[in-house]
């Protein structure tokens, strides 16, 4: 920190402070690009039209007499999503962003645990929610996103919008007089999982904005078009690409679905795009694939690598100029991606900033609002999840000899706790440390290194240990793999080796198959001599000794993690 000074940033002291602040300086510029439900071209809307439209909804919300309560919004990312939640966490209500791919009895639980009063749904979930609805007597309000007229016991939001405006129109000023207390639960979310075990993590007002200023404060962001592809019921994307872009004057164009993320980049200009790990691998891999179907193109975007990489040495950069057809598949103007979610290998960093991209990683998770380490944009480390971000402290406990052990994290960005789950509560908040789960190290430079999951790691009968992530990234550079999840299997004399269940790249063997699907038997013969490759570069106790082949992909969660209980509950 001390070679880089942090950036400036203003101050605010809840979202409702933030908005309003964003909405007097950028009143005339485009807060968010919408597509019409038909779709067509992007639609421009301005912060002055969506700071009215969060005041008119927050007013209709009073009239149904939602104060003090619980609103839960369900649905892909779009404006009205946007809306809802500034108007409710904005002094109305607790705000409880649920994940559009629940099925209908997980969204009952979640409702239910919740204790939702009222729900704003996109038209994709009315079935499952008119479904359920009899099964939750508190549930007062259906309000649809896409309802043209109220009927069946369902509010059209744009009729509630027309009502509420009507009403501030007219003078009722109540919307504007709520208290807010900034320390105070605002914010319900779901970590991912099954309804049994996933908790509910309580943050606050102080818990947002203080990660708004931070992270801020370690990269710039500025004049900037974010395209949001990651759901926005996630902390990351809610925090980071959708209140962050508010915060700092930014335009949000809304992606269609991830087939349209490249026509989405190039009709909304977008500049920088937030990424988990398993885009980033797949767009660099699509690159290389591309070229390599024209050996000329091959030779020449390796050797403009090559020449680009010399240059730079000298303070000379043409990647953008040597790399343009690149540059242009993805709109022209996109220069950056800031990855989270889960470590990246950082030899796609490497890769994609190679052809002008300039790439960074973030650490967080719900509990910490969400971020508790970042890359800066002048000072980064690919191997690394980031520094601890301003006013937060992070240390490892109970190190072992090689100074891994538990990351944890204290700061004014920590939750809450568990909403009613004192237990859980008391196991993750420690003298006001919060323990990831994760495990690492911090290099002599204050960067933290993640070496893998607590409850994943692989211990042989000796003691020795095995971070599952560290192989599957291995795994992953084959051009043969698309997936991979790693674990320990513990034989009959109570040894445990390490085995690996693989997703291949069907459409790879295709291409090298005449367009025909392979047979098991040359998967297996690739793949074994993929594995091969990878132990050679492993010490010997980590060794691969078994492999399964997928024929389907592995279940995910909506950001892209593999959910490793599934697989190892069907072993």
């Amino acid at each position: 920190m001390k070679k880089f000074p942090l950036y400036d940033v203003r101050t605010i002291h809840d979202l409702r402070d933030m908005f309003d602040q964003s909405a007097a300086l950028y009143a005339d510029k485009t807060v968010f690009l919408a597509k019409p439900p038909k779709g067509g071209d992007y639609q421009p809307v301005t912060y002055a039209t969506f700071h009215a439209d969060v005041r008119a909804l927050g007013t209709a919300f009073l009239q149904l007499g939602l104060r003090g309560g619980r609103i839960a919004v369900i649905g892909e990312n779009r404006y009205e999503w946007t809306t809802t939640y500034l108007a409710a966490v904005n002094g109305v209500a607790v705000i409880v962003p649920l994940d559009k791919e629940l099925p209908p009895h997980e969204i009952e639980n979640l409702l239910r645990r919740s204790r939702a009063d009222a729900v704003v749904f996109a038209g994709s979930k009315k079935a499952d929610l008119l479904s359920i609805r009899a099964a939750l007597p508190q549930l007062k309000f259906l309000i649809g996103m896409d309802e043209a007229e109220d009927g069946d016991g369902l509010l059209s939001y744009a009729k509630l919008l027309e009502k509420g405006r009507a009403a501030f129109e007219a003078g009722d000023r109540a919307y504007l007089d709520l208290p807010i207390d900034a320390e105070a639960m605002s914010i319900l979310l779901f970590t991912s999982g099954t309804t049994s075990d996933s908790k509910a993590v309580m943050l606050s007002h102080r818990n947002i904005c203080i990660n708004l200023m931070a992270m801020c404060q370690m990269v710039f962001i500025g004049d900037d078009t974010f395209l949001s592809v990651l759901p926005m019921h996630h902390t990351y994307e809610c925090t980071c690409g959708f209140l962050c872009q508010v915060y700092r004057g930014n335009t949000v164009a809304f992606c269609e679905g991830l087939r349209h993320v490249g026509k989405n980049l190039k009709e909304s200009h977008a500049t920088r795009v937030l990424v988990v790990p398993q885009l980033l691998e797949a767009l660099l891999k699509r690159i290389w694939q591309g070229a390599a179907a024209d050996p000329k193109k091959l030779k020449k975007l390796k050797m403009g690598i090559k020449i680009s990489n010399f240059l730079r040495k000298f303070g000379i950069d043409l990647r953008r100029k040597l790399f343009a057809q690149v540059h242009e598949t993805f709109g022209g103007r996109l220069h950056m991606f800031i990855s989270g979610g889960a470590p990246i290998d950082p030899k796609v960093m490497k890769g994609l900033r190679d052809l002008g991209f300039q790439c960074i990683q973030g650490y967080g998770l719900t509990e910490c609002a969400p971020i508790l380490a970042l890359n800066r944009d002048v000072w980064f480390k690919d191997t690394s999840a980031g520094l601890a971000l301003p006013g937060v402290e992070m240390r490892i406990d109970a190190p072992d000899e090689k100074g891994v052990g538990e990351i944890c994290g204290r700061g004014p960005n920590v939750f809450l706790g568990y909403y009613e789950n004192e237990e859980a509560t008391k196991e993750a908040l420690v003298d006001g440390w919060f323990h990831t789960g994760d495990l690492g190290y911090i290099d002599h430079d204050g960067f933290v290194i993640i070496t893998g999951r607590k409850k994943n790691v692989i211990v042989t009968k000796n003691g020795k240990k095995i971070f599952p992530e560290e192989v599957e990234t291995l795994l992953g550079r084959s051009p043969y793999i698309l997936e991979s999840l790693v674990y320990g299997l513990e034989g009959e004399d109570g040894e445990t080796t390490v085995a690996a269940e693989i997703y291949p790249d069907y459409e790879k063997f295709k291409e090298e198959n005449g367009g025909q699907h392979p047979d098991e038997a040359t998967v297996r013969s690739v793949l074994a001599e993929e594995i091969r490759k990878v132990n050679h570069l492993l010490v010997k106790y980590k060794y691969i000794k078994r492999f399964d082949v997928r024929t389907e992909e592995f279940v995910k969660t909506t950001t892209k993690k593999i959910k490793r209980y599934l697989v190892k509950k069907a072993k």
